[in-house]
């Protein structure tokens, strides 16, 4: 028992340092285009977006009970080493992709050291290949539709207000977008943090600390907290790429790209599932830019990105599969 005590606490610090990361590292995706259309001061757009984080988090649990629950075909065939070895693979993409300076998303990290752990562990009886499919599905569509209704958005903007003066018009989206950034750092908030706590929760059933699968208030207070506070120191590198590199933003075009990031991500925690909102946000950069012109768009820029985006699931899984076999050496 003082052995599983230490193991889980280990998931758990692990996994706030993951959430930690996560918040740090997609605080771009909730301010980027804000701050770089000067709509409000970057010190300002941080501490709105680690609170309105913090409340999106708490408000359900849907996207963890899919994360804990679909990916693997049953609790008791994943052990906490197997956990230790997903986050630590998650953790090490998320650094490495961070120093970077590339948009990387933080649930394909997750998912890949998942998978890669448990099919080194117990083989891919341990996985429920159904739900993975669902939630790979879930994470490759996203950011495809949200370059198709980026690119709605963007033109119904300028059907309604092309025939009016640009500076009066860019002059009153800026002060919408401060609201508009307010949805996305909810949406983000409300995503994102739940993976942590569907890893814990996890944990706390394998180990059997819980008889089922439902994540305490506790787990969700901890996993808030973390992303919040990651989200408040910011992570500067990331949000000059995705404000600046893809597509040079102006206020109506920030707004369009944030409503409609906000929206694409908090259906999918209305549906449980869970997307990367790094790639929703790039995606709707992406169709907005392509409502003004195709070429507006850096698309140099953006395929560096997507190959990010398609080297993480296998990269993090035998990046999760090598942790396993030193947590094993640890443990």
């Amino acid at each position: 028992m003082p052995e599983l005590q230490y193991l889980i606490f280990t998931v758990i610090v692990l996994a706030l340092i993951f959430d930690f990361i996560n918040g740090f590292h997609d605080t771009a995706n909730a301010i980027a285009t804000s701050v770089s259309t000067r709509a409000i001061r970057p010190q300002q757009a941080i501490i709105m977006a680690a609170f309105l984080n913090f409340v999106g988090a708490m408000y359900s649990t849907g996207v963890a009970k899919t994360i804990g629950g679909d990916i693997v075909s049953a609790a008791e065939l994943v052990d906490e080493r197997v956990i230790i070895a997903a986050l630590v693979g998650a953790i090490i993409w998320n650094i490495v992709t961070w120093w970077l300076a590339v948009p990387s998303s933080s649930s394909h990290a997750l998912v890949g050291g998942l998978i890669g752990a448990v099919l080194v562990s117990v083989g891919s009886t341990g996985l429920n290949f159904y739900g993975i499919g669902k939630i790979i599905v879930a994470l490759i569509a996203s950011p495809v539709v949200a370059i198709v209704t980026g690119c709605i958005v963007m033109n119904v903007l300028f059907v309604a207000f092309g025939k009016s003066n640009p500076h009066i018009i860019n002059s009153r989206f800026k002060r919408m977008q401060i609201l508009s950034a307010a949805a996305m750092a909810f949406s983000h908030g409300s995503n994102d943090a739940q993976k942590s706590m569907g890893i814990i929760t996890l944990a706390l059933v394998s180990g059997g600390f819980l008889a089922e699968f439902e994540v305490p208030f506790y787990v969700k207070l901890l996993c808030a907290t973390a992303m919040a506070f990651g989200t408040a120191l910011g992570g500067w590198r990331i949000i000059k790429t995705i404000g600046g590199k893809i597509f040079k933003l102006e206020p109506i075009s920030g707004f369009a790209a944030d409503l409609n990031s906000s929206i694409v991500i908090f259906s999918a925690t209305l549906l449980h599932l869970p997307v990367s909102t790094t790639h929703v946000v790039s995606g709707s950069i992406m169709g907005v830019g392509t409502a003004k012109r195709v070429n507006a768009v850096r698309w140099g820029v953006a395929q560096q990105m997507v190959t990010a985006w398609v080297l993480t699931i296998p990269c993090t899984a035998l990046m999760g599969a090598a942790a396993y076999q030193l947590v094993l050496m640890l443990f």
